[in-house]
């Protein structure tokens, strides 16, 4: 109560609302990332390889593509393509098609995918955990199968100096499996294996892909077009169709995201040393 006399001064009136913690995310505001899965290759001779997959990745390594599996069975029934080779996959996510060549006995394999460190860290994984693969690491310079980071159309020099103790300067054989779906690093890819596939007539990039988005099949197969007009021969070598599309609740023509294909990529025998 105020005495007589005394003047009142108000406490100043706050005009801001009150947002302590308005804009504080709840602790299940956000879904969960999904866990880890692991996925089993059987190889012809019955023995199987289990891959563990990352829970997500906008780079959709958590899948393992048709194109990876289509690809390992064919070096399985032809595997003079990998044995005593060097190879290089790109964008390879579990690295199954890295594993089956150097199961089937290529000298060395370098297993790439994005340098984010989950991804290595799985491919590497996978490489420990291949008992087929007996002492490989995925790591040491002397191990035949190593995993390692790089965005396409960079600079190769760390690939090409996992080579250095087989004495090679460059990669005999490329796998790229699935990867056409993106469009805008057609270029990048091409240039990549430019810069890392040894001019020789037998050195040979397999790409194999499926068309998940059908009305998009044509830009798809422009990679190889591009791939003509920088001076490579192009080849089909194989098409198979799985019993049901990987993604099957996906629009477009379902026979077309069924079907795997495969092409190879050569040097012409003037560009060959």
């Amino acid at each position: 109560m105020r005495k007589p006399g005394e003047t009142h001064i108000s406490e100043p009136i706050s005009m801001e609302p009150d947002t302590a913690g308005f804009f504080e995310e709840p602790d299940d505001y956000y879904p969960p990332s999904p866990p880890p899965t692991s996925q089993v290759y059987t190889l012809q001779s019955g023995q199987t390889i289990t891959l563990h997959l990352v829970g997500h990745s906008p780079l959709e390594a958590h899948h393992l593509w048709n194109g990876s599996r289509i690809i390992s069975k064919y070096f399985e029934t032809h595997p003079s393509e990998v044995q005593g080779r060097t190879v290089l996959e790109l964008g390879a996510g579990a690295g199954l098609p890295s594993i089956v060549c150097s199961i089937l006995g290529a000298e060395k394999v370098v297993v790439t995918d994005f340098p984010d460190p989950d991804l290595v860290v799985n491919m590497k994984k996978n490489i420990l955990g291949c008992e087929l693969l007996g002492e490989a690491d995925g790591e040491s310079e002397d191990s035949p199968i190593i995993a390692d980071g790089y965005v396409w159309g960079a600079d190769p020099t760390h690939l090409l100096a996992h080579l250095k103790p087989v004495k090679r300067d460059r990669f005999d054989v490329l796998v790229l499996a699935d990867l056409l779906f993106r469009h805008s690093e057609h270029r990048n890819m091409i240039s990549t294996i430019e810069a890392t596939m040894s001019h020789n007539k037998t050195s040979t990039a397999f790409v194999c892909f499926t068309s998940y988005r059908p009305w998009l099949q044509h830009k798809d197969l422009a990679f190889f077009d591009l791939a003509r007009e920088r001076g490579f021969l192009v080849e089909k070598i194989l098409e198979e169709k799985m019993d049901k599309a990987m993604f099957e609740n996906d629009p477009g023509d379902e026979e077309v995201r069924k079907t795997v294909t495969g092409y190879t990529l050569r040097w012409p025998e003037e560009k060959c040393i």
